[in-house]
């Protein structure tokens, strides 16, 4: 079955319209859809990996776009949307440890976290909220998110022949191996920053303190 929906996400990845379905994705995963583009990126770079350069750029700058969408629903619809869309992914108690990081490293967490696979979304929302400078948000989710989605593509269109039948071999390995990567970027985004000081040591107890004040 795992090799039949292989075969047929190879096929849709190699349509003429399959950029348009990247894109989208891309762009819906940034602000309020829980399954990245990765999958389909591969596959599309895969079946077409002289054009796996394209691919990544496409999935960067809808990545982005869709980055300044989470960050619009932040700033201006957190309480009417954002709030109940982060509780539906199940990232409503990472909100506080994030939104403490964001106000002090700012591009450094998005450039390390954007390129992680801690879900970006909640980065977005979570920047609109705090009011992160707009300026510092796009120029860093670009990087962070280029550096991800660029990366796939340089590989792809390098070596995407060569590495396709050990894909295929191994499919079943890999399957379970995004999937493990996918449910460990959610449970990791509470972990933002890391280290002993003072600063770090504040954030990991927002949690807590955002609710004492609820309370």
């Amino acid at each position: 079955m795992l090799s039949r929906l292989y075969q047929w996400m190879l096929a849709k990845a190699a349509h003429r319209h399959a950029d348009r379905w990247l894109a989208a994705i891309s762009f819906m995963e940034s602000s309020f859809f829980p399954i990245p583009p990765h999958p389909l990126l591969g596959l599309m770079c895969l079946a077409r990996p002289e054009r796996a350069l394209w691919f990544g750029f496409v999935c960067t700058v809808a990545s982005v776009v869709g980055g300044l969408f989470g960050y619009a629903i932040g700033h201006f619809l957190y309480e009417s949307v954002g709030a109940a869309m982060l509780s539906a992914l199940g990232l409503s108690e990472k909100f506080p440890v994030a939104a403490c990081y964001l106000r002090e490293y700012g591009a450094e967490i998005i450039l390390l976290k954007g390129a992680t696979p801690i879900p970006f979304k909640l980065i977005t929302i979570t920047a609109g909220f705090i009011g992160l400078s707009l300026f510092t948000f796009l120029w860093a989710s670009v990087l962070s998110r280029a550096f991800q989605f660029m990366l796939v593509g340089a590989l792809f269109w390098k070596y995407g022949a060569a590495i396709k039948p050990f894909i295929e071999k191994y499919l079943g390995w890999l399957s379970a191996g995004f999937l493990l990567l996918l449910v460990s970027g959610f449970l990791v985004a509470g972990m933002l920053g890391g280290g002993g000081d003072k600063a770090n040591d504040s954030c990991a107890r927002a949690p807590v303190a955002a609710s004492a004040l609820s309370s």
